[in-house]
């Protein structure tokens, strides 16, 4: 897939990764339409990207809500005729023993990450499949393999938007309509408190920086890929837990134990 004159809706364009990702769409000559949940992000996005703004336009957006899913649709039909892509990046986590997270993060999680993607999908498909082409782009984790410790939400909601995206490929064989899921380890973006990072520091975890990430993300859609697993020895892990549960529940039980001592420090629960 070449992105040159491609219509793409983008949730989630104003973070470290969509930011890059942003730039290299627009740079390729996509069509795209930014969405992110603050004015001052997408503000600061717009500048940042110059002239490569031109091709853009932008809409600040809860895709939780109904009618802000609506709203983007209806931007993408006004300034550019439809849709030839969705990219579903926007997301939440929390770094939190499971029964001290609230019951308000864990419903925010599983809707940000898991069902306003597939709702999003839901507004888009009708016209993909009408015109007979177009491609929807999950991004979740490596914790949608793997079950981690103190992220349970997250990686619940990241099983979710993986079973969801294999479904749905399946359901649109022959159609014209692909899926791809994207699946990054750790990412060096704010999105993590400060006790991840000091956790990741003693069990050994990697992060990779925004722009490999995006870089990488593209690739596997250029390339018509139905899933990518980003990062070493993760990606392994991530089959081997498929195959052999057991083997990685023994694997990470010391990492376990390190995780519940820095969980919840930064309030993020």
């Amino acid at each position: 897939m070449e992105f040159k004159n491609t219509r793409i809706l983008f949730i989630g364009a104003a973070g470290g990764i969509g930011s890059c990702m942003a730039e290299d769409l627009l740079a390729a000559g996509a069509r795209v339409c930014l969405v992110g949940l603050f004015d001052e992000e997408l503000e600061h996005l717009t500048k940042s990207l110059g002239d490569l703004a031109r091709g853009a336009c932008t809409v600040t957006a809860d895709v939780t809500k109904s009618e802000d899913r609506s709203r983007c649709v209806q931007m993408m039909q006004e300034h550019f005729g439809g849709v030839d892509m969705l990219i579903n990046l926007a997301g939440v986590n929390a770094f939190a023993r499971f029964e001290e997270q609230s019951e308000e993060s864990i419903e925010k999680i599983m809707l940000v990450n898991a069902v306003a993607p597939m709702l999003m999908a839901h507004a888009v498909l009708p016209m993909m499949l009408e015109q007979g082409s177009g491609q929807i782009v999950n991004i979740g984790s490596t914790f949608g393999s793997i079950g981690f410790s103190c992220f349970t939400s997250y990686s619940t909601s990241k099983f979710a938007l993986r079973g969801f995206s294999q479904a749905l490929r399946r359901e649109l064989v022959d159609t014209g309509v692909g899926v791809t899921y994207v699946a990054p380890r750790g990412v060096d973006t704010p999105l993590n408190p400060p006790a991840v990072y000091e956790m990741a520091k003693e069990v050994k975890m990697s992060f990779d920086q925004p722009e490999y990430v995006a870089e990488e993300i593209l690739k596997a859609v250029r390339n018509d890929k139905k899933e990518k697993y980003i990062g070493f020895p993760e990606s392994l892990f991530a089959r081997v837990n498929g195959l052999f549960p057991g083997l990685v529940d023994n694997s990470l039980k010391k990492q376990n134990t390190t995780m519940k001592r820095y969980a919840g420090q930064d309030g993020n629960q």
